[in-house]
């Protein structure tokens, strides 16, 4: 069977929604989480679209809140494909407010987010190619692989890390630690 491609485009999902008093937080701006719950679904949504099947949110890798939204703004998630893998994509997403009285539109948060296509028994399913077709979205593209790549190099230093190394000793002593290890 040929592997099949398709477009960013193809798969771009774009969400918005008044924001509401129900909405805010204690401090009268929109709350964090209720962005975090609406950034899932849009990711949902452009995952699902790109690869056919369910997907579910294997990781959150970036969430920067830059500005915060204020009640009675119109806000727009603007989601794409910015990666994939075999079973796994990576879902950026862009949210911008609009006050709907003046029309001045603000970037409020970059998102993104691993999505991973599964079949009806829970499988991981192989999705569909990225064909890339701006210079923009090569730019994503090998972002989000040098991202994947550098978290994976991360993640196996983290774990050869040797507490009684004398690197280990001069980071601590930068800190505000104490540290008591138990002989054994």
């Amino acid at each position: 069977m040929a592997e099949s491609f398709k477009s960013v485009q193809e798969s771009q999902v774009a969400l918005s929604m008044l924001m509401l008093p129900s909405h805010s937080n204690f401090g009268g701006k929109i709350h964090g989480g209720y962005l975090l719950s609406l950034l899932d679904q849009v990711a949902f949504a452009c995952a699902s679209k790109h690869s056919g099947h369910y997907c579910v949110t294997a990781s959150v890798d970036v969430v920067n809140f830059l500005r915060p939204i204020e009640v009675g703004e119109l806000v727009t998630l603007k989601a794409s494909v910015n990666f994939v893998g075999n079973s796994s994509m990576v879902i950026g997403i862009r949210v911008e407010a609009e006050d709907i009285r003046t029309g001045e539109v603000k970037h409020c948060n970059s998102s993104y987010f691993t999505m991973v296509s599964k079949d009806e028994a829970g499988n991981k399913v192989t999705v569909p190619g990225l064909l890339l077709r701006t210079k923009d979205e090569v730019r994503r593209f090998l972002a989000a692989a040098t991202a994947i790549r550098d978290r994976e190099q991360d993640k196996q230093a983290k774990r050869n890390l040797d507490p009684a190394s004398e690197a280990s000793k001069l980071e601590l002593a930068n800190h505000r630690v104490r540290v008591n290890l138990a002989e054994k």
